[in-house]
């Protein structure tokens, strides 16, 4: 980490590469690329660095987790359809022991029954859904205040 600034990992999971195009009246039309991009921008006015990995796939996004000891002091993680069933992803966030939020763009809660469960949850600082891309820059601005532990 160069001069001291604060790194964070922020994880898209599947499906999330479809942003802009899929369920637009759920999700919005910004693409995952112009999301990332708006939130490199935000990073560089708080003075963090920001990395951004999308997979559709549960062993990227869990060696990513895994990747982060040492290297960042928070995740953002929305993990998508993972949210409801991945046990894997939830004790990786549970073992790398680094503050990290889940985020959804849509309010999981007000929609189908399946989806108002979250494992991930119990894990996590906070959980922050419904603001559209909003909710990561939420999260990013409350890792930010997190002293590192």
């Amino acid at each position: 980490m160069d001069s001291g600034k604060k790194s964070f990992l922020v994880l898209h999971g599947p499906n999330l590469n479809l942003l802009g195009s899929r369920e637009i009246e759920i999700y919005g039309n910004l693409s995952l690329e112009e999301l990332n991009g708006l939130l490199h921008t935000e990073a560089e006015r708080l003075g963090v660095k920001l990395e951004c990995y999308q997979s559709n796939s549960e062993g990227d996004l869990l060696d990513h987790i895994h990747g982060a000891v040492g290297k960042n002091q928070g995740i953002i993680i929305n993990p998508g359809a993972f949210t409801h069933y991945s046990i894997a992803l939830r004790d990786a966030l549970a073992g790398v022991n680094i503050p990290a939020v889940e985020v959804h763009l849509s309010n999981i809660y007000a929609r189908e029954e399946f989806r108002r469960r979250s494992v991930i949850a119990p894990v996590v600082r906070g959980q922050i859904s419904g603001f559209g891309p909003q909710s990561y820059f939420l999260a990013l601005r409350a890792l930010c205040e997190i002293d590192e532990e």
